[in-house]
């Protein structure tokens, strides 16, 4: 049957391309402990392929629940997720005594961490799938998903600072040893909740009042959810002091807008409105201080970083030296130093690898990121309804805004930001969040690609002709071959 043979080549070629990125991080992981060591161990092997037992887990379910998934989704981002084990193991390597590195645990330190929090996050990704086989039934909640949304969001910034604060920014739940970051999982909350929005709303924020320099701008009545959501955006810079999930939540909202109703002129207001804010908050920060004076530090760190650079400025300045002795080829897996770098595990990963890596290296990790980014983006214009482009569409979006804000600020394109590197950086809340984000874009991509003809689920054999779909009152059309 051709659609059997259809998803089963696809398959097979996520199978492939897997197996291979497990191979290049079995290459990395060798690499870094022939720099350390001068030798191979013998079991340098073996979180390669306790990651590659995970990803070959998820491989079987998607195999059997969204078989005609993207295939290259999988593969990129294990590749990402890989690599990211395999640094932060390399750092643990560092940290440890000279005389015991060669019998350092596999599975102790920050990579042993970010190995049990690989296996948790594609856990639930893989429940995902099995629980949402039609990512249409996202819909359904809406409020309810978007209200859990706004309280993620805001717990960290109503808990004391002894339970929420790590580096100034208050975007933490700690209780115990154990903490978390719940904004993480509000960005796909409140992503679902702007979709089902959108699409009910799409031809009233599609009307045009006047137009100016060729571009129609809308309705001064409908500029209401912009400026509610860009109200909100600076109510989490100022009591959460961080600019990183400002301009994320700002501005995954204005681009999903932007999808629904094609309009410029929305990206033109959200920018405005976003970099007034900011410059109200950097000016406010100056005059008054209080909650505004992190977010006026930041920013003066990033417009003269080498002012203090033995204090303020340091994480930046040690930064831009790793990334500028890298050159053009890094230092080679494990011959750099990356314990330079305050928080090298978290924030600063990027500037890790970069010095390792190299220009090549990490021009090769952000064209993978660019292509999940693509993928994702791919699979919002080929879903047939409009929720599950704007749902794509948003979720590749956010992720792409994420990977230039934290490289941004590392190479001092913008202000620092404190977000995590998605699937490198150490931490089980981000790592969870967008391996769910992963699962969400393979849920909507196997819609995409299913075929519509014969006993396809999407089109039963005895329908009859095609007709508008509805989502809550939404006609969207769906267009038939």
């Amino acid at each position: 049957m051709p659609r059997v043979r259809i998803s089963k080549s696809r398959r097979n070629a996520e199978l492939a391309l897997l197996l291979l990125a497990m191979l290049l991080v079995a290459v990395y992981s060798a690499t870094i402990e022939a720099n350390l060591f001068d030798t191979v161990t013998p079991d340098f092997w073996v979180p390669t392929a306790a990651l590659a037992a995970v990803f070959l887990s998820l491989h079987v379910v998607i195999r059997f629940l969204a078989p005609y998934a993207d295939p290259v989704l999988l593969p990129a981002v294990a590749l990402l997720n890989g690599i990211g084990v395999g640094f932060l193991r390399r750092i643990d390597l560092a940290k440890a005594d000279p005389d015991e590195r060669m019998h350092f645990p596999i599975f102790a330190g920050i990579g042993g961490r970010q190995l049990a929090w690989t296996l948790a996050a594609v856990i639930l990704a893989a429940a995902l799938l099995v629980v949402v086989r039609d990512h249409r039934s996202l819909s359904r909640n809406p409020y309810t998903i978007g209200l859990a949304g706004i309280v993620l969001v805001l717990i960290p910034a109503v808990l004391p600072g002894s339970m929420s604060e790590v580096n100034g920014a208050k975007l933490w739940i700690k209780f115990g040893g154990f903490q978390i970051q719940p904004g993480e999982f509000a960005k796909l909350a409140l992503l679902v909740f702007f979709a089902y929005y959108l699409v009910r709303k799409r031809e009233v924020l599609s009307l045009a009042s006047r137009r100016f320099l060729g571009i129609d701008f809308p309705r001064g009545r409908d500029l209401g959810p912009v400026v509610g959501v860009w109200v909100v955006s600076l109510m989490v810079l100022v009591f959460e002091k961080d600019l990183g999930t400002s301009l994320l939540y700002f501005g995954m909202f204005v681009v999903t807008l932007y999808i629904a109703t094609e309009r410029v002129s929305w990206l033109i207001i959200g920018l405005l409105l976003f970099f007034g804010g900011a410059f109200l908050a950097y000016f406010l920060g100056g005059t008054i201080g209080g909650p505004f004076a992190n977010f006026h530090l930041r920013a003066e760190i990033w417009l003269d970083p080498f002012a203090d650079p033995y204090n303020d400025g340091y994480q930046l300045v040690q930064g831009l030296l790793g990334l500028g002795t890298g050159g053009l080829f890094g230092a080679g897996p494990g011959g750099g130093q990356p314990l330079k770098v305050p928080e090298v595990q978290n924030d600063f990963i990027f500037a890790g690898l970069g010095e390792e890596l190299g220009l090549f290296g990490l021009s090769a990790l952000l064209v993978i990121y660019l292509l999940v980014v693509e993928r994702g983006l791919r699979a919002a214009l080929a879903v047939r309804d409009s929720f599950g482009k704007l749902l794509a569409g948003g979720l590749a979006f956010t992720l792409g805004l994420q990977v230039f804000v934290i490289v941004g600020g590392i190479s001092k394109l913008i202000p620092l930001t404190g977000q995590t590197t998605p699937f490198l950086s150490a931490g089980g809340s981000s790592l969870m969040a967008n391996w769910l984000l992963i699962a969400v874009l393979l849920r909507v991509s196997d819609a995409a690609r299913r075929p519509v003809t014969g006993n396809s689920p999407a089109r039963p054999a005895n329908a009859g002709p095609a007709v508008p779909e509805q989502l809550h009152g939404a006609p969207t059309e769906v267009i038939r071959p």
